[in-house]
């Protein structure tokens, strides 16, 4: 099937063909038709799979014909639960609607100046994009007109769940008309997700698309076994050294070990930067935009940007730090393979991370294949069939007792309070992993501390 064979409106046609598309994907042949003809729909799209041209094309052809109802307020309105993926639609409504006369795209997000959005807000707008937090604050202040809603998207619907804004996403909804076409999009549609449709949804169209196995197919992952901190390190480096390396994100699991590793990395003379969610709006949309232009070759990142990051030229991505949760894995390393790209996933995994890695595996339904770097082997062996777990292993440091250092040969071990960032329900609050930036004169033991 062609773009053609989707009733489009030609100007949007016209934006698809210039981005270099000639086939709709599954979601999109599935989806875009649906739209067209008024449904409300739940979807289950993976990252990667187009999904956001499947409600965006709808939406820009829907605003081809003038609106009924008069007044400044957006016609079109998408939810996110975060500033990057909510930039990511921006550009796309962008990009997709350049032909189409005066159409106007504002984004809402938490991080930008107040008297900004106002400004932005007292002007007609036709699609608006933006965190619900936010945008709760502008409808209590009587900011957004919503008399001519027409449409209204929740995107990445699990994961406005799993970080608490089901509530702010039902009081956005109360405040829009009951006419509106409803549509959402969630990685899996389990019974939280049917519960929120059934309150929000009339009577939507079902589409589930590719399941996680599918969707890695081109995607090679590793994983390296490390026995402490230093180790990490010095497999960090190596892997960034390789020439084949493009661009890459490394994963941390807080954000005070984001801002240190991207600082050490730097001190390396690695192009490095930090993203996480302590960072004002300007510097996290600086660092990106470095990275997509491909003035950054590595950005060290915690969960927040495991959604919301399309750029082509990420080759690698290393979880220095495994997730908690395996679906947070199948989105993180989906920032790499995009659009039928190849990629590579690395994962490093001490004797601690046995029960996470075992989780992984089984959620994604593939065996990661263990790799040993030559004069970077680790000292212990991981017992079969336990997931990485290992008896008899020697004393590998707690990762809630980390330090970094220039000099990756020496252990250092020191305490601090690092904060975990805001992903899938975690609060901010200190989960006493240590992380001090030290020369390295006099390394102490890396040990285990109270």
């Amino acid at each position: 099937m062609s773009f053609e064979n989707l009733n489009l409106h030609p100007l949007i046609l016209k934006a698809i063909v210039d981005s270099g598309y000639t086939e709709p994907t599954p979601i999109q042949e599935q989806a875009i038709p649906e739209l067209l003809a008024g449904h409300d729909i739940m979807a289950s799209a993976q990252t990667g799979t187009g999904k956001t041209a499947a409600f965006m094309l709808p939406a820009l052809h829907r605003l081809a014909t003038p609106a009924k109802v008069h007044s400044r307020g957006p016609r079109v309105l998408v939810l996110t639960p975060t500033r990057e993926l909510a930039l990511q639609v921006s550009e796309a409504a962008a990009k997709y609607g350049k032909h189409l006369p005066r159409v106007k795209v504002v984004s809402i997000l938490g991080g930008m100046p107040y008297p900004l959005q106002n400004k932005l807000l007292s002007q007609p707008v036709d699609i608006l994009v933006a965190t619900p937090g936010r945008l709760i604050d502008h409808i209590q202040r009587g900011r957004i007109d919503f008399s001519r809603l027409e449409m209204m998207v929740l995107d990445e619907a699990d994961r406005m769940l799993d970080m608490g804004f089901i509530d702010d996403v039902e009081r956005i909804a109360a405040a829009t008309p009951a006419t509106r076409q409803t549509l959402l999009f969630s990685a899996t549609l389990d019974s939280a997700i049917d519960k929120v449709a059934a309150r929000l949804l009339k009577t939507p169209k079902r589409i589930q698309i590719a399941a996680q196995q599918a969707r890695l197919d081109n995607i090679e992952q590793r994983l390296h076994y490390v026995d402490d901190l230093s180790h990490k390190n010095r497999l960090l480096d190596h892997l960034l050294r390789d020439m084949a390396l493009k661009q890459a994100i490394v994963f941390t699991a807080t954000k005070r070990d984001a801002d240190t590793l991207a600082d050490n990395l730097s001190a390396q003379g690695h192009e490095a930067a930090a993203l996480h969610g302590d960072m004002s709006q300007r510097d996290r949309t600086r660092t990106l935009t470095k990275l997509r232009h491909g003035g950054l070759r590595v950005l060290v990142a915690t969960d927040v940007a495991a959604r919301g990051i399309d750029v082509a030229g990420i080759t690698h991505v290393i979880n220095f730090d495994l997730p908690k949760f395996a679906e947070d894995y199948v989105h993180r390393i989906g920032r790499t393979g995009r659009a039928g790209a190849a990629g590579i996933a690395v994962s490093f995994a001490s004797g601690k991370d046995g029960v996470n890695l075992k989780k992984i595996e089984r959620f994604t339904g593939q065996q990661i294949a263990s790799h040993v770097v030559p004069g970077l082997e680790p000292r212990f062996k991981p017992r079969p069939g336990a997931g990485g777990a290992s008896r008899g292993t020697p004393n590998v440091a707690h990762k809630r007792s980390r330090t970094w250092s220039n000099d990756t040969s020496g252990r250092n071990a020191n305490s601090a309070n690092g904060n975990r960032d805001n992903s899938r329900g975690r609060s901010f609050d200190s989960d006493n992993r240590g992380n001090s930036f030290r020369g390295n004169s006099n390394p102490s033991p890396y040990a285990r501390t109270k």
